[in-house]
């Protein structure tokens, strides 16, 4: 029966180990790129405006419409006597029937609009162009926030480390103190003291476990995938990452001025907004066709008979040219037209607004970018002076010299030091792609 247990446990264990699958950066930008939800609805908008451009095609190409028709009658009166100026006569019965079929074409092609079907050809292009990038700037959003919540998964992941040698730290520290206290070497409120310190890294392990956890859920639901399923991340830095952290990327980004007229280039969300503001402006030509005439050609074919043998042998065909002079409107015209002028106002002042921006979001980002470069080295030194304060008053204490009290700050600190330090790598990791997503040089094509 023990036999038995062991092997079922260690089928179990095969089994759970196998259902972890591994899960990289890179990976998780290539799902993401294929499931998350956002995508797919703009990839499924995106043939709105492909059938909005056929649409617009369709005003240019004349009209073509097919009819036909079959009428039956049946009169049947019952003979009767009638009166007619003192005549009197036997009307005799009516029992007939008559039958009529017909069949048409017809077509009408609109030749002069006031140019509102080019007007219309035009914003409806602009329209799907810009659709076409904001799926590609949707891609290049996924991709910076899905780099973003890898790295908050793995950063969580180091923080747990730091928080599991804290709590062995404060156990074995704990263990030696109260066996001290037995020798006579160390008091009782050292001993207590040491319990404090210990309960309070036990509790900073639970947050630290609690905070990975929420990690992995959000990276997982911006994935579209199970929150519930097990993965294994990366939980160490890769060469490159590594060989970033040990560079100074700014000095390649010095020249912000020059930096902000590139981006300008390349932001996607950029040209687009300029593509809104040419689709604007088709939309005040759009508007203006309604004071101009309308000339509009038509013409049709149809035949027609009382009995469908001879339904050829009657034809009739018609040409003709409309056209509609507009006089009066009520004052619609000029106001969809003013309409029209405010809106195209609206986006230039949105492009405006967004240039701006774009230039703001990457002075910011570079700002950051050094003072993090420069918080990074200072919390590694911060590390580096920590461990050995910590060291130092481990030894006094030891000696009898120095308090308990100071190597539990020595200790809080060090371990304080660990953590900013593993915070100032993930954030100057993250906002070196931020730059590079605020410049629109951020790329996505390798992962799909």
């Amino acid at each position: 029966m023990r036999t038995f247990l062991t092997l079922l446990c260690i089928i179990s264990l095969s089994f759970s180990s196998f259902a972890q699958q591994e899960l990289s950066v890179k990976e998780a930008i290539s799902i993401a790129l294929h499931k998350n939800t956002q995508l797919l609805k703009t990839t499924n908008e995106l043939q709105g405006y492909k059938s909005g451009v056929k649409a617009s095609y369709g005003n240019f190409l004349p009209s073509l419409n097919a009819s036909g028709a079959f009428r039956w009658t049946r009169n049947q009166v019952e003979a009767r006597t009638v009166s007619n100026g003192g005549y009197v006569y036997e009307q005799p019965a009516i029992n007939n029937e008559t039958r009529d079929y017909s069949a048409g074409v017809s077509t009408g092609l609109t030749i002069f609009d006031g140019l509102s079907n080019f007007a219309q050809l035009s914003q409806s292009q602009n329209n799907l162009k810009a659709a076409q990038l904001n799926l590609e700037r949707v891609k290049q959003d996924i991709v910076f926030q899905t780099i973003s919540l890898y790295y908050q998964v793995i950063n969580a992941q180091q923080q747990l480390k730091v928080k599991e040698e804290n709590v062995k730290y404060n156990q074995k520290n704990l263990e030696t103190i109260t066996e001290r206290n037995k020798l006579g070497g160390a008091t009782l409120a050292d001993v207590y003291l040491q319990q404090v310190q210990s309960g309070n890294a036990d509790l900073a392990l639970i947050q630290a476990k609690n905070s990975l956890e929420t990690a992995k859920s959000n990276l997982l639901y911006y994935l579209g995938l199970n929150v519930f399923q097990e993965y294994n991340y990366s939980d160490t830095l890769s060469s490159s990452e590594s060989q970033l952290l040990k560079s100074n990327i700014t000095e390649s980004y010095e020249d912000l001025s020059r930096l902000a007229e590139q981006a300008l280039g390349n932001r996607l969300d950029y040209q687009i907004a300029k593509l809104n503001l040419e689709s604007a402006n088709n939309g005040i030509t759009i508007a203006r066709a309604g004071h101009f005439p309308v000339l509009t050609g038509n013409g049709s074919f149809g035949i027609g008979a009382n009995n469908l043998n001879d339904i050829w042998k009657s034809k009739t065909y018609n040409l003709g040219l409309s056209l509609y002079i507009p006089i009066f409107s009520g004052f619609s015209v000029s106001n969809q037209v003013q309409t029209a002028e405010v809106a195209a106002e609206d986006r230039q002042y949105d492009l405006d607004d967004l240039a701006r921006s774009i230039k703001k979001d990457i002075q910011k980002t570079y700002l950051d970018l050094q003072a993090a470069k420069k918080g990074l080295v200072v919390s590694e030194n911060n590390v580096k002076s920590a461990r050995e304060n910590l060291k130092i008053e481990q030894e006094k204490y030891s000696l009898g010299s120095g308090k308990l009290l100071d190597v539990l700050v020595a200790n809080t600190n060090y371990t304080t030091a660990q953590s900013d330090y593993i915070n100032s790598e993930f954030a100057y990791i993250v906002l070196s792609q931020q730059l590079k997503y605020y410049l629109g040089t951020l790329e996505y094509q390798n992962y799909e």
